[in-house]
C-alpha cells in the first residue's frame, strides 16, 4: 500500500487533473438533477419515466465526459510537458488551473442557462438561443424582468463560488503540496500515452470506428424528456455552432421567398382527377404497414432496366403481383435522403444532411399519423443505431423503437454494416409477431448488404448467377427480399398488412449525363394481395410521395405538412430530385439539369439517351421545370425554417 502512496503523491500533476475531472462531472450531475426536478414541477401531469432515468443519466454522464475531455485537453498537455521536463515553476500550473476553472464556470453557465430554455422550448441550447435578443442591454433586462431567470442566474453564481473554492482546494492540496514529485520515466510515459488515449476516447465517446458520439446518441426510448435529459447543452450549443457553419448547411437561396410561395401554392392547387383507377383505392381501417428502404437498389438492377437485364428475380416477382410505378425517382443520392423524405414527405435540400442537424428537426410524416390514429412504429436497420444520427432523428419523430445492431446477438454481425439483411428481416418477423396481436403496427426496414465493403452471408439456399462480387450481392439481396416476403406470407397479420419497397437510393451505373440517373431512378410498389390489383403505373413518382399514397388508402389526413401527393388521385407534371449539388427535373419525357454552383441548366431527352442539349431550343419548357424543382426544394427549406413541418 505504501508504495501506491508513493506514487500518489509523485503523480501529482495527473492525479489533479483526474480530481477535476471527477468533480466536474459531479456538477454536471447536479445541474441534470436540478433541471430534471424543474422540468417535473412545470409538468401538468406527474412524469413517468418507467425505470429509464439512470439509462438517461448514464448516457448524461457519456456526453458530460466528452465535454470535460475537450476541456481537460490542453492542460493534461501541460502536465505531460510538467512531469517529463519537471516544471516546478507555479505559474505554469496556475496558468493550466486557471484555465480550467474558467471553461469549466463557461460550461456550467451553459447548463444553467439551459433550465429556462429547455423547459420553454424543450430542446436543449443550441446556438438558435443566441437569436433571442438583440443586444446585451435586451438581454440583461430579460433576465433582470423575470424573477426565475434571476434565481437561475442566482444558482450559477452559486454553483461558480462552489467550483472555484472547490477547485482552489484541490490545486493546492493535491498538485502545489507535492509539485516537488517526480514518476519514474517509464511510469510517465505510460501513464501520459494511457491519458492521451482515454482523453481522445472520452472525447469520440466510443470505441466504434464510424460512429462517435452524436446528439441522437442520447436517444435511446421514446420518451422525449429521457432522450433529451441526457445531452449536456454545452455540447448541443457547441455542435449547433458546428454544423450551421458547414457550407452544406448554409440556407438554400435557389429562388426568391416570393417566387417559392407561388410555386408551392401552384402545387397545391393541383386538382384531383377522380377518373384514375387508382382514385378508388382504399384499404380497410388498421391496415399493418411495412415500408422496406432497399440500399442501393436502382431501377436498373431490376427488371425496369433499360437494358432489359435483371439481377432481382425475387423483387421482379414482386412488382407483378403489385401496384408498381415505373417513372419513380429518389430524393437523393444517399440513405439520409431515402429515410427523410420517404418518411416524412418532404425533398433533399442538395447536401444537406437533416437526420444529423442540431437540433433535431421534428417533423410531421408518416410515423406521427400513424401513431396518432394508434399504430406501434418501429424502425428496423442491420447496423449500430447511430450511424448518421439515425435514432436521435427516428426517436425525436415519432417512432416507439429503433432495432439495430446491438439488439442483435453479436455472433450474427458480418462486418460494417452488422447483420445480412435476412438476418435483420428474421428478427423484424420475430417482433411483429409477438406485437400484431394489440393493435395495428408500421415497420420501416432499411437494408444495407448491397453497400460497401461486400458481405455474401454463408449457410443459406442461394445459387448465385454471376461470378461478380458486387452483383453476387444484389443477387443476394434480392433473396433477401423473396425471403422476407415468403416467410412474411405464413403469418397470420399478412393478410391485414399493405407492403411497400422503394430504393433509399440507386447507383451509379452507365451515366450518360452528370448526374447518373440511375441514381435516382428506383422501383416503388404498394403489395397487399387481394386488396391492390396488381398494374403498372407509368406516371411520375417521388418518394416524397409514398407516405400522402399510404395515408390516403388508409383514409388517414396528412395534415397538409408534407410536400409529396396522393398517387392514387394526383398525376405529377415533374418529379424533381438531387445529387448534393445538382438538381434534377423530369418530366417524362425531358431531363432538366440545374448545376446550383455554376448556375446553368441543360435539357436533354432522357428516355432517348440523347446527349443533346435541348435548352436554347426550348427555353419556356426548360424555364418551366427548372422554376418548379427549385422553387419546390426552397419551399421545403422555408416550411422547415419557420416550424410548419412539425
Amino acid at each position: 500500500m505504501r508504495i501506491f502512496a508513493v506514487m500518489f503523491k509523485r503523480g501529482a500533476r495527473y492525479n489533479y487533473l483526474v480530481c477535476i475531472y471527477l468533480a466536474g462531472i459531479v456538477f454536471f450531475t447536479l445541474f441534470r438533477l436540478v433541471e430534471t426536478a424543474v422540468y417535473c414541477s412545470m409538468s401538468e401531469t406527474p412524469a413517468d419515466f418507467g425505470g429509464l432515468y439512470f439509462h438517461a443519466l448514464w448516457n448524461g454522464f457519456r456526453f458530460d465526459t466528452a465535454v470535460s475531455c475537450y476541456m481537460l485537453a490542453l492542460p493534461l498537455l501541460m502536465m505531460i510537458a510538467g512531469e517529463l521536463a519537471h516544471i516546478r515553476k507555479r505559474w505554469y500550473y496556475a496558468t493550466a488551473h486557471y484555465l480550467l476553472m474558467v471553461v469549466y464556470t463557461v460550461a456550467f453557465f451553459a447548463c444553467a442557462a439551459d433550465i429556462p430554455y429547455f423547459c420553454y422550448f424543450f430542446q436543449r441550447l443550441d446556438a438558435a438561443s443566441l437569436g433571442l435578443t438583440d443586444s446585451f442591454g435586451t438581454a440583461v433586462s430579460m433576465i433582470v424582468s423575470e424573477p426565475m431567470y434571476v434565481a437561475y442566474l442566482g444558482v450559477f453564481v452559486a454553483v461558480s463560488v462552489g467550483w472555484w473554492l472547490l477547485g482552489r482546494l484541490i490545486y493546492r492540496r493535491v498538485l502545489l503540496r507535492n509539485l516537488d514529485g517526480r514518476l519514474p520515466l517509464g511510469w510517465a510515459i505510460g501513464l501520459a500515452v494511457l491519458l492521451l488515449g482515454v482523453g481522445f476516447t472520452g472525447m469520440r465517446g466510443t470505441l466504434k470506428k464510424k460512429c462517435p458520439l452524436r446528439v441522437g446518441t442520447a436517444y435511446f426510448c421514446n420518451n422525449a424528456f429521457l432522450n433529451q435529459i441526457g445531452l449536456n447543452p454545452m455540447f448541443t450549443f457547441l455542435k449547433s455552432i458546428e454544423d450551421a457553419g458547414k457550407s452544406a448547411n448554409q440556407p438554400l437561396a435557389l429562388v426568391d421567398e416570393a417566387e417559392a410561395e407561388a410555386v408551392l401554392a401552384e402545387w397545391r392547387a393541383l386538382p384531383a382527377d377522380s377518373t384514375l383507377a387508382e382514385a378508388r383505392l382504399r384499404l380497410p381501417e388498421g391496415t399493418n404497414v411495412v415500408l422496406v428502404l432497399m440500399e442501393s437498389m436502382s431501377a436498373e438492377k431490376t427488371c425496369l432496366s433499360s437494358s432489359g437485364k435483371s439481377l432481382t428475380r425475387h423483387l421482379d416477382s414482386l412488382m407483378r403481383q403489385s401496384m408498381t410505378f415505373t417513372e419513380a425517382w429518389s430524393a437523393g443520392i444517399h440513405t439520409h435522403n431515402g429515410i427523410y423524405s420517404s418518411l416524412y414527405g418532404h425533398p433533399a435540400l442538395l447536401a444537406r444532411q437533416m437526420i444529423k442537424n442540431t437540433p433535431i428537426p421534428r417533423m410531421h410524416g408518416l410515423p406521427h399519423v400513424l401513431k396518432e390514429a394508434g399504430y406501434r412504429t418501429t424502425f428496423f436497420m442491420t447496423h449500430n443505431e447511430d450511424y448518421d444520427n439515425m435514432r436521435g432523428f427516428l426517436y425525436e419523430n415519432s417512432f416507439d423503437r429503433v432495432v439495430g445492431q446491438a439488439s442483435y446477438p453479436s455472433h450474427e454481425s458480418v462486418g460494417t454494416w452488422g447483420v445480412p439483411d435476412h438476418v435483420m428481416f428474421d428478427h423484424m418477423l420475430e417482433h411483429l409477431d409477438s406485437t400484431a396481436a394489440s393493435g395495428p403496427f408500421f415497420a420501416c426496414a432499411m437494408t444495407c448488404s448491397d453497400h460497401g465493403p461486400y458481405i455474401l452471408p454463408e449457410g443459406i439456399d442461394l445459387e448465385y448467377k454471376t461470378e461478380d462480387r458486387k452483383q453476387r450481392i444484389v443477387e443476394y439481396a434480392d433473396w433477401a427480399i423473396g425471403h422476407l416476403m415468403e416467410e412474411a406470407s405464413r403469418r397470420p397479420w399478412f393478410k391485414n398488412t399493405v407492403f411497400v419497397f422503394v430504393a433509399d437510393h440507386g447507383a451509379s451505373m452507365d451515366a450518360v449525363y452528370d448526374m447518373a440517373l440511375s441514381y435516382n431512378h428506383v422501383p416503388l410498389l404498394f403489395y397487399a394481395p387481394g386488396r391492390i390489383e396488381p398494374h403498372i403505373v407509368e406516371r411520375l413518382a417521388l418518394q416524397i410521395d409514398i407516405a400522402p399514397t399510404v395515408l390516403g388508402m388508409l383514409g388517414l389526413d396528412d395534415g397538409g405538412r408534407m410536400l409529396g401527393t396522393d398517387l392514387r388521385t394526383h398525376v405529377r407534371p415533374y418529379a424533381y430530385f438531387s445529387a448534393d449539388d445538382k438538381i434534377g427535373v423530369v418530366d417524362g419525357e425531358m431531363l432538366l439539369l440545374y448545376r446550383v454552383k455554376q448556375g446553368n441548366r441543360s435539357l436533354y431527352r432522357y428516355k432517348e439517351r440523347s446527349t443533346d442539349d435541348l435548352a436554347e431550343q426550348y427555353p419556356e419548357r426548360a424555364a418551366a421545370m427548372q422554376r418548379h424543382g427549385l422553387g419546390m426544394t426552397q419551399a421545403s427549406q422555408r416550411m422547415l425554417l419557420k416550424g410548419l413541418c412539425e
